[in-house]
C-alpha cells in the first residue's frame, strides 16, 4: 500500500492521518464513535462493505463488526476456502457505528464478495486489483481511507492504486465537507480518455478498473522508462540552476552535483530517480516524516508527476492550471483531476502537495457518509 502522508512541513493542506501506519495511543475511556453511512447509488449490486485496518491503541489489525466493535484479525477466521468473511451487506444503505481509535480502509464490493486472507501473525492480506492472479481481480471493488483518532476524523478517496467504483465522501462535525465525487459520466470518461493516450491504454482493464501506471509497470502494462527523458531533462536543468523548496517557514535550496540532487539545511541527497520511483513517489524519492528531507522529496515527486519542475525554480508549484502540459506527463493523474467535481484527486501518492488531494478532516466528527455514485 502507498500510504498517504502527514506533517511534511507545510506541503499538505491539513493533518492527514496515515492509513494503516499511524501510532496514536488512546485511553479506552476517551473513545468516541461516529455514524458511518454507506449509500449505494451506483445502480449496481449486491453490495458488501468491509471496514479493516489497525486498532491504534494496540497496533493489532482488526475489522469492524456489525455491532460496531473492533475485532482483532485471526487466522482462525479463515474458512474452508482459506479466506475470511468480514463482509457487511448493504441493501440500499446501511449505517454502522465506527469507534474512535482505528486507521484503515472501507472496501466496497459489487456483485461478489472480496476474499481477505488472515496470514500467520494475524496479518490481513488485502485485495490487489492490479494483479491478475489475485482472487479479487474479477470483482468490481474499490476503497476509501481514514484515520479516526483523538484529533478527529481524517479521510480521503484515492486513485493512487486504481479507479473502479466511483466514491464520494461527506463528513459532518464542526463543519460539513464533501469531496471525491466524479463528474456525471466521469468513470466512463476516465476509461475513454486513458484508452486514447499512447502508452496508457493497457491500464484500462476492460470495464473492471483503470490501474495506476506504477502498478502498470509491475504488471507489464506500462513502460518502465516512460519518464526517462523528463528525468534527464530535470537533472540537466538543475546542474546550472537552483531549486528553492518552501515548506511552511523553511526553505531548502539545491542543485545537481555530479549524479545527485544536493540541498542545504540537512536534506538527504537524492540520486536520479527511475520512472517507477516517480510514479510511486518512493525509492530515491521516498519522503521520511522528518520535516526536512520529506518536504523536498514530496515537492520533487509532485513536480515530476505534474511536469512543472523546470517551469520555475520555486517549488512546489500551486497553480493547477500549469500542471500536465507536457506530452510526457502523468496523464493518469491528469485525467483523474479533470473528471472530479472539485478538481481534486489522489492520482499519485504526493497529490496532497499544494492541496490538490480529496481529503477532509474534522476535529469533532459525528457522521461520515460514503456514497457509491452512479455509473
Amino acid at each position: 500500500m502507498i500510504s498517504r502522508r502527514s506533517f511534511l512541513g507545510g506541503l499538505a493542506a491539513a493533518t492527514v492521518g496515515v492509513p494503516l501506519t499511524a501510532r496514536v495511543v488512546l485511553a479506552a475511556s476517551s473513545l468516541a464513535s461516529l455514524s458511518l453511512e454507506i449509500v449505494n447509488s451506483s445502480g449496481r449490486g449486491p453490495l458488501w462493505v468491509y471496514v479493516v485496518g489497525t486498532e491504534l491503541a494496540t497496533g493489532r489489525q482488526c475489522h469492524l463488526s456489525a455491532g460496531g466493535a473492533l475485532v482483532p484479525v485471526s487466522t482462525n477466521d479463515n474458512g474452508p476456502d482459506g479466506y475470511t468473511d468480514y463482509s457487511l451487506p448493504v441493501n440500499g444503505s446501511r449505517t454502522l457505528s465506527l469507534p474512535q481509535g482505528m486507521s484503515g480502509r472501507v472496501y466496497v464490493a459489487l456483485g461478489d464478495k472480496l476474499k481477505f486472507r488472515a496470514n500467520p501473525g494475524n496479518a490481513l492480506a488485502y485485495p490487489a486489483g492490479w494483479v491478475t492472479v489475485d482472487p479479487n481481480y474479477p470483482v468490481l471493488h474499490d476503497f476509501f481511507e481514514f484515520t479516526y483518532d483523538g484529533a478527529g476524523m481524517h479521510c480521503n478517496t484515492t486513485m493512487v492504486d486504481m479507479l473502479s467504483v466511483p466514491l464520494a465522501v461527506s463528513l459532518v462535525g464542526a463543519s460539513q465537507q464533501s469531496t471525491g465525487q466524479l463528474r456525471q459520466g466521469g468513470r466512463a470518461a476516465v476509461f475513454s480518455a486513458l484508452r486514447s493516450v499512447p502508452g496508457f491504454a493497457n491500464l484500462v482493464r476492460g470495464d473492471l478498473r483503470v490501474v495506476s501506471p506504477g502498478h502498470g509497470i509491475d504488471s507489464g502494462w506500462f513502460a518502465a522508462d516512460y519518464f526517462a527523458s523528463w528525468i534527464d531533462e530535470v537533472w540537466n536543468h538543475y546542474r546550472s540552476n537552483t531549486m528553492t523548496v518552501t515548506a511552511g517557514n523553511r526553505t531548502f535550496r539545491g542543485s545537481v552535483q555530479g549524479d545527485r540532487f544536493v540541498f542545504d539545511n540537512g536534506v538527504r541527497p537524492f540520486t536520479k530517480p527511475s520512472t517507477r520511483d516517480v510514479l510511486y513517489c518512493d525509492g530515491s524519492l521516498a519522503a521520511p516524516n522528518d520535516g526536512v528531507t520529506g518536504p523536498v522529496a514530496a515537492a520533487l515527486g509532485a513536480g515530476f508527476n505534474r511536469g512543472v519542475l523546470t517551469d520555475t525554480g520555486a517549488q512546489p508549484v500551486a497553480a493547477a492550471g500549469t500542471y500536465y502540459r507536457r506530452a510526457v506527463t502523468n496523464h493518469y493523474s491528469r485525467v483523474m483531476h479533470e473528471n472530479t467535481v472539485d478538481g481534486k484527486a489522489y492520482g499519485f501518492a504526493f497529490d496532497d502537495v499544494a492541496e490538490h488531494a480529496p481529503y477532509v478532516s474534522d476535529p469533532s466528527p459525528t457522521r461520515l457518509t460514503l456514497t457509491l455514485t452512479p455509473f
